[in-house]
């Protein structure tokens, strides 16, 4: 018994983190990101504020370490995929894959935070940096794999290129997903609302990797 005690902790760990994560992503949808506090995460997953800070420093750091933990899988899943697919059908696979592997998508693509973040806008600003650069490699992995020469300027132009458009797709699902803050500028953020099922954001990332069809 004292062996699985270690084991039964992680899990309880895990399915602490986990609904602290499934609250926040309830919470950013129904209330928007600014509006949403630690104390309304936590309450909402059936713990104190002090545990929610033993597994999170801030409500910002819990969106930034989904994506952190996310890009590790989702970039083996797009090396993995097909050898037929272009590398931007690659990627939308590897993510509707992790979508049916995990049940559930990641707070930041229920109700990702575009602004809202003060101090922490460089560092989402790095953090969106460092997903082009891995879903470049992953593609420049790919390209590889089909007989290109990654060092080659053509092939690294069309991988950086495509990494980009393909995070720019995420970017843009979260400008028309309830409680994400649009580019209040050009156009009127999406009124706060129930969280979008996974059959939902399945259909969302369909259509948002079709509109980069001409």
């Amino acid at each position: 018994m004292e062996d699985l005690a270690p084991g039964r902790r992680e899990q309880n760990k895990q399915r602490t983190r986990r609904a602290l994560e499934d609250a926040a992503a309830r919470l950013f949808a129904e209330q928007g990101f600014a509006a949403t506090t630690v104390r309304d995460i936590a309450t909402a997953a059936g713990v104190g504020e002090r545990t929610f800070f033993r597994y999170f420093p801030s409500k910002e750091d819990l969106v930034f370490q989904q994506v952190r933990d996310l890009v590790p899988g989702l970039m083996q899943g797009v090396r993995e995929r097909p050898p037929g697919e272009s590398p931007l059908a690659a990627l939308r696979g590897a993510m509707l894959d992790w979508l049916d592997e995990t049940g559930a998508p990641p707070t930041i693509l229920v109700a990702g935070p575009q602004k809202g973040l003060g101090p922490r806008h460089e560092e989402a600003h790095a953090l969106i940096g460092d997903l082009e650069d891995a879903v470049t490699g992953a593609f420049l992995d790919r390209l590889e794999a089909a007989g290109a020469d990654r060092n080659d300027r053509a092939v690294l132009l069309r991988a950086a290129v495509q990494a980009r458009a393909g995070v720019a797709v995420v970017r843009g699902m979260m400008l028309v997903l309830p409680g994400g803050d649009a580019c209040k500028a050009h156009m009127p953020a999406v009124a706060p609302g129930p969280a979008l099922s996974k059959a939902e954001i399945r259909q969302l990332l369909h259509d948002a990797f079709a509109s980069l069809d001409p």
